[in-house]
C-alpha cells in the first residue's frame, strides 16, 4: 500500500474554504488525507473513481466550518451538491451524498465505496485503535504522515460545546 500525498482535487476543494477553516486547515486537511488514504487502501483491487473519493472526503466534514454548526452531514452533502452541479457531475450526487450521510453510521453497509469510506472514517477518528483489517504498520505510517495538527482536540472541543447546548442530541452526526 503506498500512501497518496498528492491528492490536487482534495487541495484545490479546500483552497476554496481556507477562510472558513481557518486555523483548523491543516487539521482538517490532513484528516481528508488520511480518511483518503484508508478508504483507498480498502478499494485496492476494486474499481473506484478517485474522483469520486476525493469530492466526497473533501466535503465530508466541511459544514462544521462553512455552516458553524456540529449538525454538518446536511450541509455538507449540500455543499457536495452544489460543487458537483457546478462541474457537471449530477450523476455523482446521489453516491456522494450517500458517502457523506453515512460516514458516521455504526453498522455495517452494503460492501460499497460508502462502506470503505465509513471504515476509513472511523479508522482515523480512533486514531488508529479501530483498524478494520488495515495493517497496523499502513495505519500508523498513514496517521504519521499526515499529522492530527489538533483535529481530533477540535472535534472534542466542538463536542462538548454542542452537548452543553443539546444534552439530548450529544452526537448529531451519528446513525445506526
Amino acid at each position: 500500500m503506498i500512501i497518496q500525498t498528492d491528492i490536487p482535487l482534495i487541495e484545490n476543494i479546500l483552497q476554496n474554504s481556507v477562510e472558513q477553516l481557518g486555523s483548523d486547515f491543516t487539521s482538517y486537511r490532513n484528516h481528508c488525507f488520511r480518511v483518503y488514504n484508508f478508504c483507498a487502501a480498502f478499494s485496492i483491487g476494486n474499481d473506484f473513481d478517485k474522483d469520486k473519493l476525493s469530492i466526497a472526503t473533501a466535503f465530508h466534514d466541511l459544514g462544521i466550518w462553512t455552516n458553524n454548526t456540529f449538525d454538518y452531514l446536511i450541509p455538507s452533502q449540500n455543499l457536495a451538491r452544489d460543487y458537483l452541479t457546478k462541474i457537471n457531475k449530477i450523476a455523482w450526487i446521489d453516491e456522494i451524498e450517500a458517502i457523506i450521510s453515512n460516514h458516521h453510521k455504526i453498522m455495517h453497509l452494503p460492501k460499497s465505496l460508502a462502506e470503505s469510506f465509513r471504515k476509513a472514517d472511523w479508522i482515523d477518528i480512533s486514531l488508529g485503535v479501530i483498524k478494520f483489517g488495515l495493517p497496523k504498520s499502513f495505519v500508523s505510517e498513514t496517521l504519521l504522515t499526515f499529522p492530527n495538527a489538533g483535529f481530533h482536540k477540535k472535534l472534542t472541543i466542538l463536542t462538548c460545546q454542542w452537548t452543553m447546548k443539546h444534552p439530548f442530541n450529544p452526537l448529531p452526526m451519528m446513525k445506526l
